[in-house]
């Protein structure tokens, strides 16, 4: 996002700010060995944060609101159990709507191969996904063919086969921000086969 000021580069940044920080690691350990959540349902979770409490929070208090909002939402804990234990309001993320989630049939060869000249889908659907805005319309060439994964616009939504390719693509950034990007320089992004269309 713009306005927010240079990003502060701490000088040896320890992994760990505060102790709270490695017991919220470790929950988050605990919770995807025993296959409580998805990946792309943690990363939904913080998504619908309220942004104004996104945007001042740290990078741990955003796992600590996503795994207590997934939690609470499979039924595990109740919210009045958190705030009891905690001692006072624990903020959640907000509840995820009712989405029309695409379906997916099992995936055939993939589409492209390294060299393919691809453009990435300018749709701006509702929910979760990994490709990002700033790549939507744009023209890039495949350097890596993947396999096979789950495409996270499903796998943040529901349990069921949603597996997609996935590739490297490689983007001028010129490409993604007209003169201002370097003559030299390039942008790499990991997409699904649902997002790329021949170019």
């Amino acid at each position: 996002m713009d306005g927010l000021g240079r990003v502060e580069i701490e000088t040896d940044e320890p992994v760990f700010h505060h102790p709270w920080e490695r017991h919220v690691f470790g929950v988050m350990m605990a919770v995807f060995a025993r296959r409580i959540m998805t990946e792309d349902a943690f990363r939904y979770a913080i998504e619908r944060m309220e942004p104004a409490h996104y945007l001042d929070s740290s990078y741990y208090e955003h796992w600590l609101t996503g795994v207590a909002t997934l939690v609470v939402e499979r039924g595990i804990v109740t919210r009045a159990e958190l705030e009891a234990r905690s001692g006072g309001r624990f903020p959640l993320a907000r509840l995820a709507p009712a989405l029309a989630v695409p379906e997916l049939g099992p995936p055939g060869p993939p589409r492209f191969a390294v060299g393919s000249t691809v453009r990435v889908v300018n749709a701006h659907p509702a929910g979760h996904t990994r490709c990002p805005r700033y790549v939507r319309g744009r023209r890039g060439v495949v350097v890596r063919v993947d396999g096979v994964f789950p495409l996270p616009d499903v796998a943040a939504h529901v349990k069921r086969p949603c597996d997609d390719h996935a590739y490297g693509v490689r983007f001028a950034a010129r490409e993604l921000w007209g003169p201002d990007g370097g003559a030299n320089e390039a942008v790499h992004v990991d997409l699904w086969e649902r997002w790329l269309e021949a170019a």
